[in-house]
């Protein structure tokens, strides 16, 4: 696994780029970094399943299974991959299982800072390189116009 540190200054309150995060709605805004398309379905609340999900060329739906260990708001979001979604089927026997991911907030005079930090298998590495910037000017944008 390779651990991987992105963050980006958004000026806005914490609680909004909370709300902009995690919220469903612009979470699609923002995560088209990654995937046109991308969404997820589950909850935010400790030990809840989340799947993340985007299309795959076929039609069907692919993505990622985790487990929210930590949800502090406005502050912590702790994530633990137990899936991968291959085919719109979760198949917990792949390199996905056991990568985690968090994002954590700071705000210092109407500045908030978020911090992504992962474990990703070293073979994702540059996707995450190149995605993540991507996704989180993307944030940053969405917070900043809302």
């Amino acid at each position: 696994m390779r651990k991987l540190t992105f963050s980006v200054d958004v000026d806005a309150p914490v609680q909004h780029v909370w709300s902009v995060m995690l919220d469903v709605d612009t979470y699609r805004e923002w995560a088209s970094g990654f995937y046109e398309g991308s969404t997820y379905e589950g909850g935010w609340g400790e030990g809840d399943e989340i799947r993340f999900l985007g299309p795959n060329d076929d039609g069907t739906m692919g993505g990622l299974v985790a487990v929210v260990e930590t949800n502090r708001p406005n502050e912590l979001v702790s994530l633990r991959y137990i899936a991968e979604v291959q085919g719109g089927v979760d198949n917990r026997d792949t390199v996905a299982a056991g990568m985690r991911e968090s994002y954590s907030f700071s705000e210092t005079g109407g500045t908030t800072t978020v911090t992504v930090d992962l474990e990703v298998p070293d073979d994702w590495a540059a996707m995450m390189i190149d995605a993540w910037p991507i996704a989180l000017a993307k944030l940053k944008e969405a917070a900043e116009s809302a």
